[in-house]
């Protein structure tokens, strides 16, 4: 993250295209085609391309090659034929003999009846394509085991340096085998299928006569794709998708939804949100729920429930990803997996007595003098138990749970701990402390602790290392694992701590990073909270942007360990914005450090097992 100022367009500005927007997580959006919009009440008619093209307005372009053989490397194209339909019309035909270059194999020749002899004198391939590829231009290529046809097509206009189009292909092989039954025929070849269908050109291995049979069968494969949804041009990229006919029917769910980033809510039959994500292009992403491409068990359980999508429209994916989780916190959908209870998240704290000692916590405490030091927050208690035992491990803090007085009773026993010297026994009176206690004040091992939580962890990595490289060195690689994983989620806590703490304490950074297209995406936070976000245009003032957003930002109080401003994760979400290249602190109140010698040293540019290993 690099700090400056935000430079100003040569052009004049026309001021700020994009006023801030202030961030309400609850917001409702539109839902689908046909349904009223959840804003204001109204019908909502979804724009064409949103609704999709129906099949009676697709151009498909029907195509069948005759070769001298299977491979594209080694073979040739003798003959080309295409028929082209339109809302079951035949509106154009191309046949052409193409001498492939090398004499055609008797074994074709039987089959198709082209010899060497015929392709003598045709036109090659070299000529024929670029008139193929301009008869079939903006219209999507059909071919019975489609995927024969094209690679002799590509590899031809590969050959000759051309471009190849980008023409949806369509396969009538894959087609039959999602709606026709092997009860009602034994293979998918195409002449049985012609004959199935009653088609009225009988295919005979030319090409212009098996273009035309796979027309009739095209049509017949349509007509019976259209009982399970399958009515425009985008249903047809996934109808050889093993989806249930019930989840395939509910893809109308996707109609309307926006094209650009946002969230999207599935709501169930009492209006209850079921899932919450988000995605760079909502509609596309919703749509993928319907297909094959949705593999989870889970989300396919989720989509049979759902009865309408609910989408929140955001101007950058920062915002998306906030009021993802912010959705998620507010709604507990039984579908997420992730972040739905924030109270739920763990962390390690010194507690706040005479003789503090080490404890999990699901929430912080803060004392006159201010946050008490801790690592964390950690999303399983079991991760936080694994950073505790690292700081055990290294420092000789007590791990009773006792609450200790500040002077000891005369009755006092020392513990186990402090037999083995691992404790400094300040539940006894010093002079009946034993000798293998650490002559350390108790006051000065809690410092050593605070100090290795909140800046400098190399006493328990470099301590912690040397343990890991024993065990390994005696071939105790269980062990060694348990001690590594300690390290990690140590440093893992340390890590995020040190990194949040900054911000958390910051009233108000403003910060902009330069968009693709030209102008500039600008934050404002509040105390770690993402308080608004506008995007200026290539043209636009910047400094009318930014003033737009501070002045429409979300008021947010300064956070007390125990009412922390945010989500924790929010927290995260918007320094990994800030990391990234190209950003520019615009303003900020509070200096946004972290110490020199933290955890972070350790996670960055290497991993944890990398860093033990080179442990002195």
């Amino acid at each position: 993250m690099s700090s400056g100022t935000l430079a100003q367009e040569p052009r004049p500005a026309s001021g700020a295209r994009a006023a801030g927007r202030r961030l309400v997580a609850s917001a409702p959006a539109a839902a689908g085609h046909g349904t009223p919009d959840h804003r204001s009440g109204l019908p909502f008619q979804p724009a064409l391309d949103e609704l999709g093209t129906p099949l009676h307005e697709v151009t498909f372009v029907v195509v069948d090659l005759e070769t001298t053989g299977g491979s594209p490397r080694d073979c040739g194209i003798t003959e080309i034929g295409a028929v082209k339909v339109r809302g079951g019309e035949v509106v154009g035909e191309l046949q052409t003999l193409v001498d492939p270059g090398v004499p055609v194999p008797a074994f074709i020749a039987r089959l198709t009846g082209i010899t060497t002899s015929m392709v003598l004198g045709a036109p090659r391939i070299e000529a024929v394509l670029p008139s193929f590829l301009e008869f079939a231009r903006g219209s999507v290529l059909v071919a019975h085991n489609a995927p024969f046809d094209v690679s002799f097509l590509k590899a031809a206009a590969t050959r000759m340096d051309l471009a190849w189009p980008d023409n949806p292909v369509v396969d009538t092989v894959a087609l039959a085998r999602r709606v026709v039954t092997r009860d009602e025929a034994p293979n998918h070849k195409l002449a049985t299928l012609a004959a199935l269908f009653r088609a009225t050109i009988t295919p005979d291995h030319r090409a212009l006569s098996d273009a035309r049979a796979t027309v009739d069968v095209l049509h017949a494969l349509l007509a019976r794709l259209a009982p399970l949804g399958i009515t425009h041009l985008e249903d047809l990229a996934t109808a050889t998708d093993p989806v249930p006919p019930d989840v395939r029917r509910k893809r109308h769910l996707a109609d309307g939804l926006p094209a650009g980033p946002g969230v999207y809510m599935f709501v169930g039959p009492r209006q209850e949100v079921l899932y919450v994500g988000t995605s760079t292009s909502v509609a596309r992403r919703v749509r993928s729920y319907f297909t094959a491409s949705e593999k989870r068990r889970r989300m396919t359980e989720m989509v049979r429930i759902a009865e309408s999508v609910r989408a929140v429209p955001c101007a950058t994916e920062l915002e998306a990803r906030v009021r993802e989780l912010r959705l998620i916190t507010e709604h507990a959908p039984r579908y997420n997996s992730r972040s739905k209870h924030p109270e739920r998240m763990h962390w390690v704290s010194l507690t706040t007595e005479a003789y503090p000692r080490l404890t999990v916590l699901r929430q912080l405490r803060s004392t006159a003098d201010g946050p008490v030091p801790h690592v964390g927050p950690f999303s399983s208690r079991g991760r936080a138990q694994e950073a505790l035992e690292a700081l055990h491990a290294t420092h000789d803090v007590r791990q009773c749970t006792t609450r200790l007085p500040l002077n000891p009773s005369e009755k006092a026993a020392p513990c186990v701990l402090a037999e083995m010297g691992r404790c400094g026994a300040p539940c006894v009176p010093e002079g009946r402390r034993p000798a293998s206690a650490p002559r350390v004040p108790y006051a000065d091992v809690v410092a050593d602790v605070a100090t290795t939580m909140s800046g400098d962890p190399s006493t328990v990595v470099n301590a912690l290392g040397r343990r890991i490289r024993d065990l390994s060195r005696d071939e105790r690689f269980e062990d060694a694992a348990n001690e590594r994983d300690r390290l990690q989620s140590f440093l893992g806590g340390a890590a995020r701590a040190q990194r949040a703490r900054p911000l958390r304490e910051c009233a108000e950074l403003v910060a902009a990073r330069p968009r693709t297209e030209g102008g500039w995406e600008i934050v404002v936070v509040r105390h770690g909270r993402l308080a608004s976000t506008a995007v200026c245009g290539p043209h636009d003032d910047p400094h009318a942007t930014v003033r737009s957003a501070v002045a429409l930002a979300e008021d947010v109080a300064p956070p007390t360990p125990s009412a922390p401003a945010c989500h924790p994760e929010e927290t995260d979400i918007v320094l990994a914005w800030l990391r990234t290249p190209g950003v520019r602190l615009v303003s900020v109140t509070d200096p946004q450090t972290c110490p020199v010698g933290g955890a972070e040293r350790y996670l960055t540019d290497t991993t944890t097992a990398e860093v033990v290993s080179n442990v002195v």
